[in-house]
């Protein structure tokens, strides 16, 4: 079932945001979103060709950069902080989006090379991000809001996925510290835990579950569908403007009632 995206207001008006893992899914969605509320925004992402094409193929809805980053690199990070002011001259909204795929080994089988690397970008990444975005938000002194991206495996693990559900539960627990180091400074930070979405990285979870959308659909919503990019965007949204002024250090569950089951 095709869920039409939700009318946009200009909620953004004025802000600069900071969208990683911006080349595609989720991020794509958030990014196409943030600019049409009106955010100037810089798309961060490893994946060069992609993200110099979403920024142009989203260029009549405001204005973006591209930044190549890989959230797991100290340097990268300082630098995608960096660029942005140069460029807009503040950061006032991040959404740290950038994630690897899961594994798709038991714990009793997972391969170390492949766990270090998906905690280096989901996890670690998630804190550098938070690190240089925090920084910059506390010498404006105007506070801001960040938003990390979760999911339903920080409350409910699934098969084969070991590394990827630590990482995950570990930004629950960053974005709680986060958003009680930030809150004297009205620096806001939260986290989304998107549930079933349609994504090439939904596909490849599907495949290693050996299950397909279809079959796997009513097991994980009580709406019976997966879920569209920009619904998690939407949620996004709200977290990043004005009308979640007083929310901070909340998971927001986007998962058409997964975690109710």
């Amino acid at each position: 079932m095709e869920v039409p995206e939700a009318e946009v207001f200009p909620a953004l008006r004025g802000k600069v945001a900071i969208v990683t893992g911006g080349s595609q899914g989720m991020g794509k969605a958030t990014v196409s979103i943030f600019l049409k509320a009106g955010a100037k925004v810089v798309i961060a992402d490893i994946k060069e060709q992609e993200g110099q094409e979403v920024s142009k193929e989203l260029q009549h809805l405001g204005e973006s950069i591209f930044v190549k980053a890989d959230v797991s690199n100290d340097q990268d990070v300082q630098n995608l902080v960096a660029v942005t002011v140069q460029k807009f001259g503040r950061l006032d909204i991040a959404v740290n989006n950038a994630a690897l795929t899961p594994d798709k080994n038991p714990l009793k089988d997972f391969d170390l090379a492949q766990w270090k690397r998906i905690l280096d970008v989901n996890l670690t990444g998630t804190a550098l991000c938070c690190k240089y975005e925090m920084k910059q938000m506390l010498k404006q002194g105007e506070g801001g809001s960040i938003v990390n991206i979760a999911s339903i495996n920080a409350f409910k693990p699934q098969p084969n996925m070991p590394a990827y559900t630590s990482a995950k539960h570990g930004i629950i627990g960053l974005t709680k510290h986060a958003a009680m180091e930030g809150g004297p400074h009205s620096i806001r930070v939260n986290a989304i835990a998107p549930g079933a979405i349609f994504s090439e990285m939904s596909a490849a979870a599907l495949e290693i579950m050996g299950t397909t959308h279809e079959e796997f659909a009513p097991q994980v919503s009580y709406l019976n569908r997966f879920g569209y990019a920009h619904e998690v965007a939407q949620g996004s949204l709200w977290l990043s403007s004005p009308s979640s002024s007083y929310v901070t250090g909340i998971c927001l569950p986007i998962d058409g009632g997964f975690t109710a089951k």
